[in-house]
């Protein structure tokens, strides 16, 4: 029946009505799967089979397990494993970090020297590895500390007054799981999306800031598992110290069953102290791998025990920073608009000068002696087929590419060089990226943090460089959200976002640093057809600051609309260049009218 049906006949819908309102009371069976019906009772019925099995045999010694379970010996040589664990885990983790970098240095000495460091102490098998140095007396009969290659020390001691059991477990230990946790870690960071790195290098991040706030905290979701992994494996793999005589648990444990002859309940002894410690890092590793996934779901469904850690400050949750949109630091001076908000107003474009830039991958030319010129507050557009060089052009203006010959300058100054006669020094990476802030990039597949909500996000950088306070770069970041259409996702995750939703962020979190040149790289081709106009109303509106913009693009309508100047390249070379009226009604190179009868 269709709705016209319907309004032309009032009984006909009527009794339609009735029909929904049976249909809303029926009742819904689920279909029945006969095979896992079949599975769940056989599980069932072995479950019992083992646990009849385990409680009703009496040799099983349940009393001479409640006996020694908590006494003094046992729990003695539980804390001595709790403790080798602990400094195993500890100190491993801290030798396996510098290790990883060291494997993913340009150096190849110490990537090599890395390498050798991991090859050795993984095929080393643990017990072996302990033995040798409980007996390293036998190797050398003193450690001294002196001048190498020359005959002064400082200090001697003789090596076993120094190398006890208990350190010589602590040494092994540690070595044998950092050749283990430098691996994890290096594959952790190698996750890492490139894009992340440049994004977090265009904002001008200081190399440690991005380590350890933008890279490492995205590495841990792929470190996390393996790592703990690894972590269990140490607990159980310190019952091999029983080697080196040393009382921890399963020592402890087999010197009490020699005595009394009671193996298999004093083995169980161990077996339930082992499954409960790693019972417990089980839990921990689920609410620490939740704690890092924060902004990789759409939807995190909390636990009870999660919030209670959140409750307490242990965890951290991803909402933490409620921000009222109406609390805007206001102006002291009483003018009614906001101080930061007039400070983001503030917009001076650079000029930008190319000079017979070169740029190569290998033997693949991507530029070739590129030269233009944009003046102070305008709006050029780079067009051009896919592999014409437009992208690598744009990422030489910030340094993101390093050219192989001429020069790039902003306002006069160069980037990634100083210049001293007719010789050009690099610069540094941190006085790169001072520079480099200057120069906000929107990429083309948006790049930003996904484990920092968006507030986070356009928050980050001004804070980190000390152009802002965190209260006044929250207030600036809700103003030029709403710029963007985007207040009330302030305190959303990326992945929660759609596409050109997360494309305005990435715009507003550029222009956080008030740069006098804004680059767009395709920002418009990584999205659906219905999402780019609204991030191309936000960079038409854009195009009127005063901001000097250069955009990669092969939106033609749009590029006629906004420049100034439209560039089109091929093969690396600038064919031609101009006004748009010129350049797209009037083109003077075969070349250019071929690519516009292909687009228009």
């Amino acid at each position: 029946m269709n709705d016209t049906a319907e309004l032309a006949n009032p009984q006909l819908a009527a009794a339609h009505a009735d029909a929904l309102r049976e249909r809303a009371e029926f009742r819904i069976v689920p279909a029945k799967n006969r095979a896992r019906m079949a599975g769940s009772v056989a599980a069932v019925a072995l479950i019992g089979i083992v646990l009849e099995s385990v409680l009703g045999n009496p040799r099983w010694g349940w009393n001479v397990f409640a006996e020694w379970f908590l006494s003094e010996p046992v729990l003695s040589g539980l804390g001595r494993t709790l403790l080798l664990t602990a400094l195993g885990a500890a100190f491993g983790f801290a030798l396996g970090i510098p290790i990883a970098l060291a494997r993913v240095s340009r150096s190849p000495l110490l990537a090599g020297c890395a390498w050798a460091f991991v090859w050795l102490f993984r095929s080393i098998p643990l017990i072996v590895l302990l033995l040798i140095l409980n007996n390293l007396g036998y190797l050398y009969e003193t450690v001294h500390l002196g001048v190498p290659f020359t005959s002064i020390v400082v200090l001697e001691v003789p090596t076993t007054e120094l190398i006890s059991p208990f350190l010589a477990a602590v040494l092994g230990l540690t070595l044998n799981h950092a050749a283990f946790s430098a691996e994890v870690i290096r594959g952790g960071i190698q996750s890492v999306d490139h894009g992340q790195l440049e994004a977090a290098a265009a904002l001008g991040l200081p190399r440690e800031r991005q380590a350890w706030r933008i890279v490492l905290p995205q590495a841990m979701r792929a470190i996390l598992p393996t790592a703990f992994n690894d972590l269990i494996a140490l607990a159980k793999g310190s019952s091999m110290v029983y080697v080196l005589a040393m009382p921890e648990l399963f020592y402890t444990v087999q010197i009490i069953y020699r005595r009394n002859l009671e193996v298999i309940p004093l083995l169980m002894v161990a077996t339930v102290w082992y499954l409960i410690i790693l019972t417990v890092l089980s839990a921990i590793q689920v609410y620490v791998e939740r704690h890092f996934s924060r902004g990789v779901k759409r939807g995190v469904t909390p636990s009870a025990f999660g919030a209670l850690l959140e409750s307490v400050g242990i965890l951290r949750g991803g909402n933490e920073a409620r921000i009222d949109p109406r609390s805007d630091a206001k102006d002291p001076a009483g003018a009614g608009v906001p101080a930061v908000q007039r400070w983001a107003d503030q917009r001076d474009g650079a000029r930008i000068v190319i000079q017979q830039v070169s740029k190569s991958f290998g033997t693949l030319k991507v530029l070739d002696n590129v030269s233009l010129t944009m003046r102070p507050g305008s709006v050029t557009v780079i067009l051009g087929q896919s592999g014409s060089g437009k992208s690598t052009l744009l990422r030489t203006i910030n340094h993101l590419e390093r050219v192989d010959s001429g020069l790039i300058d902003i306002d006069g100054e160069l980037i990634g060089y100083r210049r001293d006669g007719d010789t050009l020094f690099e610069l540094k990476e941190q006085e790169i990226l001072r520079r480099r802030v200057e120069v906000g990039m929107v990429f083309q597949s948006f790049n930003l943090f996904p484990h920092l909500t968006v507030l986070e996000n356009i928050v980050e950088a001004p804070v980190a460089l000390g152009r802002l306070s965190r209260a006044e770069a929250q207030s600036l970041a809700l103003s030029l959200l709403a710029r963007v259409g985007l207040e009330a996702k302030a305190q959303a995750w990326p992945r929660q976002l759609s596409g050109g939703q997360q494309q305005r962020v990435a715009i507003a979190r550029a222009l956080a640093l008030k740069p006098k040149v804004l680059l767009f790289d395709e920002p418009t081709s990584a999205l659906d057809p219905e999402l780019v106009n609204e991030v191309l109303d936000v960079i038409k509106a854009l195009a009127r600051s005063g901001t000097t913009m250069v955009i990669v693009t092969h939106e033609i309508g749009f590029a006629r609309e906004v420049a100034d100047t439209i560039v089109f390249m091929d093969r690396g070379r600038v064919i031609e260049s101009g006004p748009p009226a010129q350049v797209l009604n009037e083109p003077r190179h075969a070349r250019t009218r071929e690519f516009l009868s292909r687009v228009l």
